[in-house]
């Protein structure tokens, strides 16, 4: 059966995301705590692969802008495909970091230049596609976790099998992935070439100057802030409420399913109703959810902010993308979607460090309050400075026409 190139791109990201998240949840905690890592240890191995996501979106941008889309694909795909098979022999902390790290490269390569491979195939429609792209890599991650938990709860008696089970199982996901990715063609059509470095170059500099992008892009880095804030400590201030262990799960569940049903509906309402004024209430919407969450102690209360919150998440992630998109030129828009991963890494990073020491000193309201004025200062000065501009006609003669194929 012939794929069309958004399709074999959606499910392509669903097998990535779904390796890539079923290498870390459930199972790298209780790996690194089976080789011995202390709860500082274990924090430091996780944040290894954000690391490397900071480090790498933006070059592997640059790089498709460059070499093209479908050769960093595939280079990602690769990754995705060895990395697993790593974990089977490692023995020791610093093996674990070092493979983790390697493993981060995939993800850091292939988000941003699959969403600027998306944005390349669609025009009028970016926002809707980016949408659809984004809830099949949203079922990736949430199908993994429940994968690797039964894979773990079929070796309960025998936990270092059921660690290489997971791995393996990634592994086979990976290698998926990498058949898929084969399948890609080339997403550059007609007669444009190949930039040189001193295109390449001029189209960086222009991109990281943009003073649209940058906003852009840190207005959705403080939404990803108040994120990491809320998964990270929504669980223990759960507790001290007094809320059972599924619920919090259920809590969060439900942010997850929120976010994934509604992303294609909020990137088409982006598409018509135009960017910036879905990125500042989304960002105030998510800004009063968070801020909220001190107020209440009950399981229903806090289900609803959580929903909304995963609603505020649809609304600012469904638009930011696109918007940054529009904002660039096709040469140059593989380096702004890895600007955009790199500022979202550094500020969902961030979050759980900032509102950690605020939490460790105040409390957890103090951090969740901390989290929301971060938010919603950023939504503000995105509102007062950013202006949308509207494209009149794609990026290529003929694009429109392609993408209502795609």
């Amino acid at each position: 059966m012939k794929l069309s190139p958004f399709l074999i791109l959606c499910i392509t990201g669903l097998f990535a995301v779904f390796s890539s998240t079923l290498s870390k949840s459930p199972v790298l905690p209780l790996f690194a705590a089976h080789l011995g890592a202390t709860p500082a240890e274990v924090g430091m191995i996780a944040a290894v692969s954000a690391l490397a996501g900071i480090a790498v979106s933006m070059p592997a941008g640059l790089l498709s802008d460059r070499w093209g889309r479908r050769r960093m694909l595939l280079a990602s795909a690769a990754v995705f495909a060895s990395a697993p098979l790593l974990y089977t022999f490692v023995t020791g902390l610093w093996h674990l970091a070092a493979v983790r790290l390697y493993h981060g490269l995939a993800t850091a390569v292939f988000i941003p230049v699959a969403m600027a491979a998306v944005s390349d195939l669609f025009h009028r429609e970016r926002g809707e596609k980016i949408g659809w792209f984004s809830t099949a890599t949203l079922l990736g991650r949430f199908m993994a976790p429940l994968v690797g938990g039964s894979i773990l709860g079929l070796f309960v008696l025998q936990p270092g099998t059921g660690y290489m089970a997971v791995y393996l199982a990634c592994g086979a996901a990976g290698a998926v992935m990498l058949l898929l990715s084969l399948r890609i063609p080339p997403l550059t059509k007609g007669s444009r070439k190949a930039q040189g470095w001193k295109e390449t170059g001029r189209s960086f500099l222009a991109v990281v100057s943009h003073r649209g992008i940058i906003l852009t892009s840190t207005a959705e880095a403080s939404l990803l802030f108040a994120y990491g804030t809320f998964e990270t400590f929504l669980p223990l201030y759960s507790v001290t409420r007094g809320l059972a262990a599924y619920e919090t799960g259920v809590l969060l569940s439900a942010q997850v399913i929120t976010l994934a049903l509604t992303k294609p509906v909020m990137g088409r309402f982006s598409d018509r109703h135009g960017r910036k004024p879905q990125i500042l209430s989304g960002g105030i919407l998510g800004a009063l959810c968070i801020g909220s969450l001190p107020l209440f102690t009950s399981f229903v209360p806090l289900l609803a902010l959580s929903i909304l919150f995963g609603l505020s998440l649809s609304l600012v992630t469904s638009a930011t993308s696109a918007l940054i998109a529009d904002l660039s030129e096709r040469e140059s828009r593989g380096s702004a979607m890895g600007l955009l991963g790199t500022i979202m890494d550094i500020g969902h990073t961030a979050g759980p460090l900032v509102s950690g020491l605020i939490a460790s000193q105040f409390g957890f309201g103090a951090g969740f309050r901390g989290a929301a004025v971060v938010l919603a200062l950023t939504t503000l000065v995105f509102g007062g400075t950013v202006r949308e501009q509207k494209k009149a006609s794609p990026s290529s003669p003929g694009a429109d026409r392609r993408a209502c194929r795609y």
